[in-house]
């Protein structure tokens, strides 16, 4: 790539969660499909789209990359780039099909009910097996998840800026200890 890329085209692929050993290795939680291919999309850039890096993945531990980064060769210079953000500019990621959306898209979106109530906003898309689900933040419903279905989700709109939820019965009742608290 000539140049350094815009910082708001980039979509964030991970972050370095800590540091692994006294070589300089890095525990990466990655947020691509495919965890163990970070490394193949070439250089990563930080959030202002500054500073590039090479990473290079070496294994996995604990559901996190084990990686490391060209130039980095011991822990001290490894512990620096704790909670750096790794980007790549949208142009290198592959074409989506229709309904299809790279969950950093999603991230900050409104959430809304199909009769209009406001739910809050897309604070994490998680993938625990089954499906994906969204966690939404600050809406009347506290912690809340929602399947990432297409019954569930029938719309997504990137263009407004919000996601469409028909909520399954029982999804917006508040939890056990919820209810205790406004006994």
């Amino acid at each position: 790539m000539n140049g350094k890329p815009d910082p708001a085209n980039l979509v964030l692929l991970g972050v370095i969660t800590g540091v692994r050993g006294l070589r300089g290795e890095l525990r990466i939680k990655s947020f691509t499909a495919h965890p163990e291919d970070l490394g193949a999309y070439g250089p990563l850039w930080d959030k202002a789209g500054e500073v590039s890096y090479q990473v290079i993945v070496t294994g996995e531990a604990r559901g996190q990359l084990i990686a490391r980064i060209r130039g980095v060769s011991d822990r001290i210079a490894a512990e620096m780039l704790k909670g750096l953000t790794l980007h790549i500019p949208r142009s290198a990621l592959p074409k989506l099909e229709e309904d299809e959306f790279y969950h950093s898209d999603l991230i900050g979106l409104q959430v809304i009910t199909t009769s209009g109530e406001v739910l809050g906003t897309v604070s994490a898309v998680e993938d625990f097996g089954a499906s994906d689900v969204l966690e939404v933040d600050g809406g009347p419903v506290k912690g809340l998840v929602v399947p990432f279905t297409k019954e569930v989700v029938p719309e997504i709109d990137l263009n407004t800026g919000r996601v469409m939820v028909d909520p399954p019965d029982g999804l917006l009742e508040p939890s056990e200890d919820e209810a205790k608290q406004t006994e």
